[in-house]
């Protein structure tokens, strides 16, 4: 089945190489920068600005191969691609959940932003804590890695 998106807009960030880029929105490296909607798609923005959060979903554009094992940033060990967020996946979607900072007409500023410059927005969702942050929650092989995510940035190892 072959299943068509179309971008509701770009994301701008100071980022423009996969290496040094922090690997979660979390991270110490992580910038302020924001997202430009399209004319077509700006009023579905209407009372996003009430949320503190919001999940971006992106296509990941700069991707051109597709491993099903790969080894993840905080793991020396090869893992199957959907136990991991590497990016080099069967559909190149990030997924990332940003501080909404403010909005300006079409343009949306964000705090925490792990992305690409130029970077295709494909949705925006609301985050919502009773929705979205479950509490009995197992988190597979990291459990055992004791690396800060925090500090943690992308090398070259999926470009």
């Amino acid at each position: 089945m072959k299943i068509v998106y179309q971008s509701i807009g770009i994301i701008h960030s100071p980022f423009t190489d996969l290496a040094q880029m922090p690997i979660q929105p979390t991270g110490d490296a992580s910038a302020a920068r924001f997202a430009e909607i399209f004319p077509d798609f700006v009023e579905g923005l209407k009372d996003i600005n009430g949320f503190s959060h919001v999940i971006l979903l992106y296509h990941l554009h700069q991707i051109s191969t597709l491993k099903l094992v790969v080894t993840p940033f905080l793991d020396s060990e090869p893992r199957g691609v959907f136990s991991t967020r590497a990016p080099v996946r069967p559909n190149p979607i990030g997924i990332s959940v940003v501080r909404l900072t403010r909005m300006n007409d079409n343009v949306l500023h964000f705090a925490d932003l792990d992305v690409l410059d130029g970077t295709p927005l494909l949705d925006i969702k609301p985050y919502i804590p009773d929705f979205d942050a479950p509490t009995d929650v197992r988190v597979g092989w990291l459990e055992n890695v004791n690396h800060d995510v925090r500090s943690m940035k992308s090398d070259d190892r999926f470009t």
